[in-house]
């Protein structure tokens, strides 16, 4: 199993191409590259032209680090047709660069509505149709995330429509972080997915459920909102043991190919010491 680090918290003290020698200082082995507005931004056209990914590339070999997976995130479910036949142009560049890179995971999230569910799954399979045939002659594993606010946040319903796909390129991510969204326990979800889950995000995150509702106000009540933290192991509710576990049940601990994401976004003023705090603690639940 890969352990990366995700430099998200580091985007406003290093530039970009500094991300491998941070993850080496770290000690971390792996990356996993996450929007930036010079990689891949959110929704919009990857910035890094060919010269930019060949430094990337030495960046990571002068540190002895390499790139564990690619994180687009583009409105290929979006039920604006528009913006949805913009997102594949975008996904087409983003699967390049990661061929370029040398790299065989993408992660990604469903990037549609839920209170456009049915238009967003049928622009979802829509795109899938278009971008299957790139991804499987490429030999990657693209690999999503049912995120909070999406068409498909339920971990079970998640691996329903990744099944539709009818793909073994095609698998599920697990963000412990969305743990309280996702309507079942980790295991349940794990035992259901089995090789299907191929990359976690570890980061904890409090149960927003508890004292009935009532542990997160908006005003004015009724919001459609969605609320999660990327804390650190152990400053939230995510039971551990139970995920760890799992992940050993299933095999992915033992997967050469699977990849672990430390992602912590809530302690950026000491991000350094919260990544070896991350990586340490990884290893001992391990």
């Amino acid at each position: 199993m890969k352990i990366a680090l995700d430099p998200t918290p580091f985007h406003h003290t290093h530039k970009l191409l500094e991300f491998p020698a941070v993850a080496a200082e770290l000690g971390f082995k792996y990356l996993q590259m996450t929007p930036h507005p010079d990689f891949i931004p959110f929704f919009n056209h990857p910035k890094a032209d060919d010269n930019l990914v060949k430094k990337m590339k030495q960046a990571c070999k002068d540190s002895g680090v390499e790139i564990a997976s690619v994180l687009p995130v583009l409105r290929w479910s979006g039920p604006d047709e528009d913006a949805r036949e913009a997102a594949i142009r975008y996904w087409k560049r983003a699967i390049q660069i990661t061929v370029d890179l040398g790299v065989k995971t993408m992660n990604t999230e469903f990037s549609g509505r839920p209170e456009r569910a049915e238009e967003s799954e049928r622009a979802f399979y829509r795109s899938m149709e278009e971008l299957l045939p790139v991804i499987e002659r490429e030999g990657l594993d693209v690999l999503i995330d049912p995120h909070p606010d999406d068409f498909v946040e339920d971990g079970l319903q998640a691996i329903r429509t990744i099944r539709g796909v009818n793909s073994k390129n095609i698998g599920l991510v697990y963000v412990a972080s969305h743990t309280f969204h996702m309507n079942q326990p980790p295991l349940t979800i794990m035992r259901e997915a089995g090789e299907m889950l191929r990359l976690v995000h570890v980061s904890d995150t409090m149960d927003h459920k508890r004292s009935d509702g009532l542990r997160y106000i908006t005003n004015p009540p009724g919001n459609s909102v969605r609320v999660h933290q990327h804390l650190k192991i152990g400053d939230g509710d995510v039971n551990w043991p139970e995920f760890f576990g799992g992940l050993k049940e299933i095999g992915f601990l033992d997967n050469p190919k699977s990849v672990m994401c430390s992602s912590v976004f809530a302690e950026n003023e000491k991000n350094k010491e919260t990544a070896k705090y991350q990586l340490a603690k990884i290893q001992e639940m391990i």
